[in-house]
């Protein structure tokens, strides 16, 4: 393996752990000896990097693969960085998991062509066209769906109970930025709770962070202050959960159980399980088969779960999701069927998403056919690119 020539020292800040484990493959009759690295843009105290980082682990001790973990990796040239000094020290799959990591470890694959780079999140690999830079997503707007398929079923609870009226039935939603991924998030859980709870409104409001607690406990807040009686996100840290919790409100999560912090208000969370993908990637590396330029995950795979349920939900809701998602893994439902939702007003016939990005955002592939709108497992490239805003929805703040 060649040295990288823009090689540059990790910072004291970054954390490296290694693991060695039993049972790696060592002989070329066996195989290629698989040694991975993992980049992360935050550490466990971040639920989107923790349940990477669970899944890191399970995969590597299930296949008996060395690995490498490297946390609080900025998105910018320190991911370059962090990524030749994993191939330097002999990784030959490596793997980064946020969205801003891209360009650099694009830049990595290029400078290292005999390892394999895999990136969470990216849009890039189909139109880079490089042997050895790979993106992985999964089809979590079907988690969501069913999370808010909870959700619609509590406000329904709360309806029969006499808590709030039918036209009070508005949730809110906070969200990181204002990109395609965070669009689809927030679109597939108020569509599953509009499915089961119709008078269902929802408010979005955006931290332009990834990642800070006191601008998402903020935002669910005044979320909470402008009447939302429940509250989701997609953000990555405890603040809208405990600030629900505070403040009595029930809680959708996402990325890990928050149950035990939060245990009146808790009702369900949906995640990734990113297991079943680097177990696919690095059994690729290990017998020397290409790994899929785009790689979505589903319910089928395994790629897309709920937890538990809280105590806090409402009767019938196990039940309720059960049927969606068995229609969900069939193909007799789609999340978003354009005849559940309009756009000002008229249905969304037709629809140029920006799949191949360019600087100007331009839509580029019919994504509306056959009565829906095909999402990523569905569609062009794995990661997310439902950047529709629908009615029902209402948009606080979009600078970010």
């Amino acid at each position: 393996m060649k040295k990288s020539v823009k090689w540059v020292a990790a910072t004291a800040a970054v954390m490296l752990t290694l693991s060695a484990t039993a049972g790696m493959t060592s002989s070329a009759d066996e195989g290629t000896t698989v040694k991975a690295g993992f980049i992360f843009l935050h550490d466990e105290n971040s639920t989107y990097d923790l349940n990477f980082i669970n899944a890191a682990k399970e995969a590597c001790e299930e296949m008996g693969i060395e690995y490498v973990f490297k946390t609080g990796i900025p998105e910018g040239q320190e991911a370059y960085d962090a990524a030749c000094e994993l191939a330097d020290a002999g990784c030959n799959f490596v793997f980064a998991d946020s969205f801003g990591h891209e360009d650099y470890i694009i830049e990595a694959a290029r400078e290292f062509p005999d390892v394999q780079f895999c990136h969470a999140t990216g849009t890039k690999a189909h139109t880079e066209g490089l042997d050895n830079f790979h993106n992985a997503f999964a089809s979590i707007y079907e988690g969501r769906y069913l999370a808010g398929i909870t959700a619609g079923m509590k406000l329904n609870e709360m309806i029969a109970n006499g808590e709030i009226t039918e036209d009070q039935a508005k949730m809110g939603y906070v969200g990181a930025y204002t990109y395609a991924e965070v669009i689809s998030g927030y679109t597939s859980f108020f569509l599953g709770a509009r499915s089961v709870c119709p008078s269902v409104t929802m408010e979005v409001t955006f931290t332009g962070s990834w990642y800070d607690e006191t601008a998402e406990k903020e935002g669910a807040n005044k979320l909470i202050d402008d009447g939302c009686v429940l509250i989701s996100q997609h953000a990555d840290s405890m603040g809208a959960p405990t600030a629900c919790e505070t403040a009595g409100v029930p809680n959708v999560s996402y990325n890990g159980s928050t149950e035990s912090a939060c245990p009146n208000t808790f009702l369900v969370s949906s995640r990734i399980n990113w297991a079943p993908y680097f177990e696919y990637a690095m059994g690729c590396v290990e017998s020397g088969d290409a790994i899929d330029a785009d790689w979505t995950g589903d319910l089928k795979t395994g790629s897309v779960e709920l937890t538990s349920l809280g105590k806090a939900v409402a009767e019938g809701t196990q039940e309720a999701i059960d049927e969606a998602a068995a229609k969900l893994e069939d193909g007799s439902l789609h999340v978003f069927d354009i005849s559940t939702f309009t756009v000002d007003g008229k249905t969304l016939d037709s629809y140029m998403a920006d799949v191949d990005t360019d600087a100007d955002y331009e839509g580029d592939h019919e994504a509306v056919s056959d009565g829906y709108f095909h999402e990523s497992a569905e569609g062009y490239r794995s990661a997310p690119y439902f950047d529709v805003q629908i009615d029902g929805i209402t948009l606080l703040d979009t600078q970010f």
